[in-house]
């Protein structure tokens, strides 16, 4: 039986890295003074950044254009300000996604006064259209939405289901991209399947146990037809979609009593 589906790793102490003192940041892409001519994007998908951000600190005000730019808060405090007039605090489970579009300024600092950092991934994707009217949006989702399923937190404006309210719940953030972004928290022992509908995907392993080196819970990536591939937190995998009907089989593999994973599965377009 032919594989459907083909890993590529991105393990994580190969990611770009940058230790400001009050940023400790991981770039799966190429950003900044990381440049990497093999990781420069994967289909619509352009930055993965994993940050944690000391208390009281953060990125001050600054430009963005012609991106799509969504925060996924693990923990902490993140103050968001923008152009637009938005200002908000997010906490875990909450998503925010500005499409900046012909133009937007925002800064992003940690809030909390107690000296607990904020860890967030900060994800750029390119949209599908230029010059588009700049937007805003938050989302939030429970643990209990993720825990030991997909839950749909981002999609394609125009996906069934999608709706441009600025606020919600429970329901996807709407993207200008080609991708769709599931969230979920897989228990030891447990499994997931997830139909892949678009021609690439992406797997991101969140790096919750250390923000120094991969460890905590193991996850197995396979595709049922001898394709296969094991990550520790701060992993990723680059996958091929070789079938029309690939399923991606995910499975927490870190043993009894094992840790919780949290990943982030994006299925893109080419």
């Amino acid at each position: 039986m032919c594989s459907t589906l083909h890993f590529v790793p991105r393990r994580s102490e190969e990611r770009g890295h940058a230790d400001h003192g009050w940023l400790k940041t991981y770039h799966t892409f190429s950003f900044a003074m990381y440049q990497d001519p093999k990781h420069q994007r994967y289909g619509p998908l352009r930055v993965i950044n994993e940050d944690r951000v000391s208390s009281l600190t953060g990125f001050g005000t600054h430009p963005h254009r012609e991106f799509e730019i969504f925060s996924y808060i693990v923990s902490g405090e993140l103050e968001h300000k923008d152009s637009m007039s938005n200002i908000e605090i997010l906490t875990r489970g909450d998503i925010q996604l500005t499409s900046a579009g012909t133009g937007i300024s925002h800064s992003e600092k940690n809030s909390n006064k107690h000296g607990v950092p904020v860890h967030f991934l900060q994800i750029w994707s390119i949209p599908s259209e230029s010059r588009l009217k700049p937007a805003y949006y938050t989302r939030h989702f429970t643990d209990e939405m993720k825990k030991d399923k997909w839950a749909r937190v981002v999609a394609s404006v125009d996906d069934e289901g999608v709706n441009r309210e600025r606020e919600g719940e429970g329901t996807p953030a709407p993207v200008h991209s080609g991708l769709t972004m599931y969230a979920t928290i897989l228990s030891s022992g447990k499994t997931l399947e997830k139909e892949l509908n678009r021609r690439k995907a992406y797997v991101h392993v969140i790096q919750t146990s250390s923000e120094e080196n991969a460890q905590g819970a193991k996850v197995k990536l396979s595709d049922g037809a001898g394709g296969e591939l094991v990550l520790g937190e701060g992993d990723g995998a680059y996958v091929a979609v070789n079938s029309s009907s690939a399923k991606l089989i995910v499975e927490n593999v870190s043993g009894s009593e094992g840790p919780t994973a949290e990943i982030l599965l994006f299925d893109l377009d080419a």
